[in-house]
């Protein structure tokens, strides 16, 4: 027997969820042959119990097949990584605020803001105080799917007045400049504007606060880190490849700024006719739970393409709100009552450890306010 030999039957080990093998992806890092005993090493990047134990069944399996009577497999993977939330020095400039969810995604057009609407307005029919602040400042689409576009904020002293639509407070920088106007700002201006939406606006005693982030991973992510304890983080996929490889840097975000990752949510995850209910897979189901598992998290929930949605969307008439028996708001309902779960679990472990994540701006830029 010789590597070679190994290394063909290891081809025929699937590394779980995707379509390619351990040894296309590079994972088979040492073969030690001894006679009719194999030692393999395998390295991979997922902290999952049950891929690193697949991975040595299939391992055995397909070595023992071509005649090695003992084989030991080795998976070396990464540890679970502690989640704790942090800020700058224990920096939070929304005190009144318990807990903060920001939902992300690695790029646009993946129904984010959607997400953040419904998952907002479920808990709050599941008893929670929440509020939802519009941060993708570029892009601004809450307050339209809120039924508030074209109203104004009412002004207290310096403070802004949040909006209240369907139990939940709500406040965008979309309400705050006149309707369909572009804001060309540079990253430090950003930043500037996510720091003001946080401390300017008189938010009530709040539970849970829901913020709409803009797609990536840059300016406005970082500046939410480092002004408030980040209590959990979800990430906004669709099921198509290109979405989940931007997916995954969303994740890595979460774990470079320690925030606690309470799992992804899959759109456009098939398509439920308005004739006869029945669920179609027309651009993929599921993908994304590889993905959950190579980041230790997980698939919280598939919503899948349902034309009221879209209608809901466009008219200020959010699914869960206005048809709580459809499968989509079901689907949202359950997904809320997983992501209250895990803040409760965050909080009961000690929430924020706000120690990690340093501020980027350069000395002496300023930024504009609002």
């Amino acid at each position: 027997m010789t590597n070679e030999n190994v290394l063909e039957a290891l081809k025929n080990v699937t590394y779980p969820g995707f379509t390619k093998d351990i040894v296309t992806f590079g994972f088979v890092k040492h073969v030690d042959i001894k006679g009719d005993k194999v030692v393999i090493v395998i390295d991979i990047t997922s902290s999952a119990q049950e891929v690193k134990q697949q991975l040595i069944d299939d391992s055995t399996v397909e070595l023992k097949k071509i005649g090695f009577n003992a084989v030991e497999v080795h998976v070396d993977a990464p540890q679970a990584p502690v989640q704790q939330s942090n800020s700058v020095s224990g920096k939070n400039i929304a005190p009144q605020v318990k807990s903060f969810v920001m939902v992300s995604s690695g790029k646009g057009g993946v129904g984010k803001s959607t997400t953040s609407v419904n998952m907002a307005i479920a808990m709050a029919m599941q008893g929670k105080r929440v509020g939802i602040l519009d941060a993708d400042i570029y892009g601004p689409n809450i307050p339209r799917m809120m039924g508030l576009n074209g109203q104004k904020p009412i002004i207290e002293g310096n403070k802004v007045i949040p909006f209240k639509a369907y139990g939940v407070e709500m406040m965008s920088m979309g309400s705050l400049m006149e309707e369909g106007q572009s804001l060309i700002w540079r990253g430090a201006m950003v930043m500037k504007a996510i720091e003001q939406l946080l401390r300017d606006i008189l938010w009530s005693e709040l539970d849970v606060l829901v913020i709409d982030m803009p797609p990536g991973t840059g300016d406005a992510q970082l500046t939410l880190a480092q002004s408030v304890p980040v209590t959990a983080g979800i990430t906004v996929t669709t099921p198509q490849e290109v979405s989940l490889d931007d997916s995954r840097r969303s994740l890595d975000m979460f774990k470079k700024l320690h925030i606690p990752t309470a799992g992804l949510i899959e759109n456009m995850s098939g398509f439920i006719c308005p004739s006869c209910d029945e669920e179609s897979d027309i651009f993929g189901m599921g993908t994304s739970k590889a993905v959950a598992d190579e980041f230790d998290t997980e698939l919280i929930a598939r919503i899948p393409i349902e034309p009221a949605i879209r209608v809901g969307g466009d008219t200020g008439k959010p699914i869960v709100y206005f048809q709580p028996d459809s499968e989509t708001a079901k689907r949202y309902q359950a997904a809320a009552s997983t992501l209250i779960a895990f803040i409760d679990k965050i909080n009961a472990e000690g929430g924020a450890d706000n120690s990690a994540v340093q501020p980027t701006t350069p000395p002496g830029v300023s930024a504009c306010s609002m």
